[in-house]
């Protein structure tokens, strides 16, 4: 699983541009189930396993990753862009990008700190305020390379460190495609389906559409989720903590979450020995929010991996919790499909 979660943070997609992703995972998967396309971008697929469910049960995970998008082109040959998803300027200065089709490599500038005045020295700049510079030396000259509405990806190596550390962009949400693919891969006790999503870092826009599809019971949503637990942040806004095992929430900003499914995912982890944690902030949100209200309503839970420096170039995820993650999105499906 982490040589192919490797190989998917490396593969450049944002949030509807997802194309090179999702050959990937296809190339993976079409010889072992069935699958569709549907006109968003999501792949929908089916896994026969060795027993029929007496339920229907979905699990999902996101292609898209953050990122930014060209809007301007500059006389000077710098490029003016903004944000596809939520990103924090102070992630962006100074980082390396790839923009557009051709892989044009770039840096996110900002005016320099012995030229700021005021306020400006003191504060974050705003996404408008900065730029990427490509080299070019005219406007005629970068659009010879580049052009508006090009796609902007973070430039980051995967990198292991520490004891059980790794460092990648679009860890978000490549882990849970990376669970799926795992589960594809192995030999399924129930007929399974797997739904990789379009577009959630801009509103959770292919969840719904792939419920329609596919009209599940049960929806298991893979995500990662802020990991806070780092030097001068007290414990009650910590959110999660690496290396204490996978993350199930009570409740988020989009969606409150079935009470019986979160104390029932508790239950059974402790059956089996699974390391697990509450989500112990109510932030951020997922494709369970458009999921658990789809159609006649899905009953929906959301299982994440800690992620430190989420939504940057440069996230940190733990294998012990990734494994945790698969172990409680495969114990969950099977509880569900005869639940």
């Amino acid at each position: 699983m982490l040589n192919e979660l490797k190989k998917l943070c490396l593969i450049d997609g944002i949030s509807g541009d997802e194309g090179r992703v999702r050959e990937y995972i296809i190339s993976k998967i079409k010889d072992k189930c069935e699958y569709s396309v549907d006109p968003m971008g999501n792949i929908l697929a089916f896994k026969k396993g060795k027993n029929q469910p007496a339920n229907k049960v979905m699990l999902s995970a996101h292609m898209d990753e953050v990122g930014f998008i060209v809007t301007y082109i500059c006389d000077n040959g710098f490029l003016k862009f903004t944000n596809v998803g939520g990103i924090d300027s102070k992630v962006a200065v100074g980082r390396a990008v790839r923009v557009g089709e051709n892989n044009i490599n770039g840096v996110i500038g900002n005016k320099v700190t012995h030229l700021c005045h005021g306020d400006d020295g003191k504060t974050a700049p705003k996404l408008d305020k900065l730029y990427i510079d490509i080299g070019a030396s005219s406007k005629e000259e970068a659009e010879k390379y580049v052009s508006i509405g090009d796609s902007v990806h973070f430039i980051s190596d995967f990198v292991e460190f520490g004891e059980d550390k790794i460092k990648a962009k679009a860890i978000d949400d490549r882990f849970g495609c990376a669970i799926m693919l795992k589960m594809i891969d192995s030999e399924l006790e129930y007929d399974t389906h797997f739904a990789f999503l379009v577009q959630e870092e801009v509103g959770c826009r292919g969840g719904a559409a792939a419920v329609f599809t596919i009209r599940p019971d049960y929806a298991i949503v893979l995500e990662a989720t802020t990991a806070s637990d780092i030097s001068g942040v007290s414990d009650e806004d910590r959110v999660c903590v690496q290396g204490k095992g996978a993350v199930v929430s009570f409740m988020d900003r989009s969606t409150v979450y079935n009470r019986d499914l979160f104390k029932g995912a508790f239950a059974l982890a402790k059956e089996k020995n699974i390391p697990i944690q509450p989500k112990t902030t109510v932030a951020g949100g997922n494709d369970a929010s458009a999921i658990h209200k789809a159609c006649s309503g899905v009953y929906t839970i959301a299982v994440s991996l800690p992620c430190r420096y989420i939504h940057s170039g440069t996230s940190v995820g733990d294998k012990k919790d990734m494994q945790a993650c698969y172990d409680l999105a495969l114990a969950l499906s099977q509880e569900y499909a005869n639940a």
